[in-house]
């Protein structure tokens, strides 16, 4: 029997396949630094635009203007409209099935991910894409979880240990209890120091292959 009950999944970069590689399309398409994106978002990342998109303290017009900015204050050109546009990564299947797998041997699951109002999913997550057929391929995927907390209408963002302590209390579980799946280190350090078990995502197959160690089952 597990000591586990409970997984918790970050979206974008685990369910799908992460956002990041999205970014360096754009930037190759730009003519701008690799992991440029990613250099922005690093810069005062608890107040920067997309902490606060995450947040819905600003809307999507105003994240245009505000990153915009930010990347004109590192030397290059590049509107977060652009951005927003290609964020959506494509749905690992395997993921998909391990959700019903576990669902059926009667494990709770559930999804904290960090989004931006209007259902576009951010830098730590990923979702809707603007395609009538995609929105409604990650409704059917969100409907699976018992729970499912979002940075922008929670107000709080990962790595806020708040957020984790939140879906904690709604399902009446503690951290020890869970296992948290999340592509970003930084996102899996507060969860590992409240008791849960972490994993890291840097691939569907080794985040399969992890999960499975960890419940001491086959997945999917």
């Amino acid at each position: 029997m597990s000591r586990y009950t409970t997984v918790i999944f970050d979206f974008g970069g685990v369910i799908t396949a992460s956002p990041f590689e999205a970014f360096n399309r754009l930037e190759e398409e730009r003519g701008l630094p690799r992991d440029f994106v990613r250099r922005v978002n690093a810069v005062n990342p608890d107040d920067n635009a997309w902490a606060r998109f995450e947040r819905a303290e600003i809307d999507a017009a105003a994240f245009d203007a505000l990153f915009a900015e930010e990347a004109r204050a590192l030397g290059h050109e590049l509107e977060g409209e652009a951005v927003l546009a290609v964020i959506a990564g494509a749905v690992r299947p395997d993921m998909v099935a391990t959700l019903d797998t576990l669902k059926e041997r009667g494990f709770t699951i559930a999804c904290i991910t960090n989004n931006v109002p209007g259902g576009k999913m951010g830098i730590q997550g990923a979702g809707m894409t603007r395609s009538a057929k995609a929105a409604i391929e990650v409704a059917d995927i969100m409907a699976r979880f018992v729970h499912v907390i979002e940075s922008s209408k929670a107000g709080v963002r990962k790595p806020d240990p708040r957020i984790y302590l939140m879906m904690c209390e709604k399902l009446g579980v503690e951290p020890a209890e869970c296992i948290y799946l999340d592509d970003l280190g930084i996102n899996c350090k507060p969860a590992a120091a409240l008791g849960m078990h972490a994993i890291k995502v840097t691939s569907g197959e080794q985040a399969l292959a992890d999960l499975s160690a960890a419940l001491e089952m086959r997945l999917p």
